[in-house]
C-alpha cells in the first residue's frame, strides 16, 4: 500500500496515521524512540502492512508483472497502483465525495501533528497536501504523477513510463489482485497488526 492505502489502514487514528504515513522516513531503532509511543506504533504498523502486503499472493501475481523490468522496484510500483484502486472501491468509498472527505480529514490530522512528522516527509507533505495526492489516486493520471514521484525518490529506478503502460494494460488483472487482497489487509490490520 501506498500513502492513500497507508492513511486508509490508520482507521482513523491520528497517532497510528502520522507513522504510518511516514513509516519509511524512520530507521532504526534510535531514531523510532525520538517520538511519542503512539506515533511509535504508527511506524511499526507501517512496517507490519509492508511485510504483510509483500508476501500476499495476489501481491505476488501483480508484482511479477512488473518484475522483468523493475526488478526490487516491482512492489513500490505494486503498492502505488493499488492506491488507485483503493481509491475507486466502492465497499470502501461508495461515493467520490467520501474519498475528498476522507482526504480533507487526513490532511487535518496531519496538520494538527506538524511539528512530530519527521522532516524527510515533510519536505513533499506540503506539495501532496497542495495538489492532494490522495484524492487524485481515483484518476489514472494521479497515479502515473504518483509513478513518477516514486521515481524521482528511488534515483536507480529506471524510467516509469513503462511501468504505467503495464499498468494500463493490465488494468483489470490488477485490480482483481488488489480485490483479492485487501480485505485480507484490513482483516490482518484489525485482527493482528495492532497489538
Amino acid at each position: 500500500m501506498n500513502y492513500l492505502g497507508h492513511a486508509y489502514l490508520s482507521f482513523h487514528n491520528a497517532d497510528l496515521l502520522v507513522g504510518n504515513m511516514a513509516g519509511d522516513h524512520v530507521k532504526g531503532l534510535l531514531a523510532l524512540q525520538a517520538y511519542p509511543e503512539a506515533i511509535q506504533k504508527g511506524f511499526l504498523l507501517h512496517r507490519k502492512i509492508d511485510h504483510y502486503a509483500d508476501r500476499h499472493p495476489a501481491n505476488q501475481r501483480a508484482k511479477l508483472l512488473f518484475r522483468a523490468d523493475y526488478r526490487l522496484y516491482s512492489g513500490a510500483i505494486t503498492d502505488t497502483v493499488y492506491d488507485h484502486f483503493l481509491a475507486n472501491d466502492p465497499t470502501i468509498f461508495p461515493r467520490e465525495s467520501e474519498l475528498l472527505l476522507f482526504t480533507q480529514k487526513t490532511y487535518e490530522e496531519l496538520d494538527a501533528r506538524i511539528s512530530q512528522l519527521p522532516p524527510a516527509f515533510l519536505r513533499y507533505y506540503p506539495n501532496m497536501k497542495e495538489h492532494n495526492w490522495l484524492y487524485n489516486y481515483r484518476n489514472v493520471w494521479g497515479a502515473e504523477r504518483s509513478l513518477q514521484g516514486l521515481a524521482r525518490r528511488a534515483v536507480h529506478m529506471p524510467p516509469v513510463q513503462k511501468a504505467y503502460d503495464i499498468f494500463i494494460a493490465n488494468y483489470y488483472f490488477l485490480n482483481q489482485c488488489y480485490f483479492d487482497f485487501i480485505g485480507d489487509m484490513i482483516a490482518y490490520v484489525k485482527s493482528d497488526a495492532q497489538h
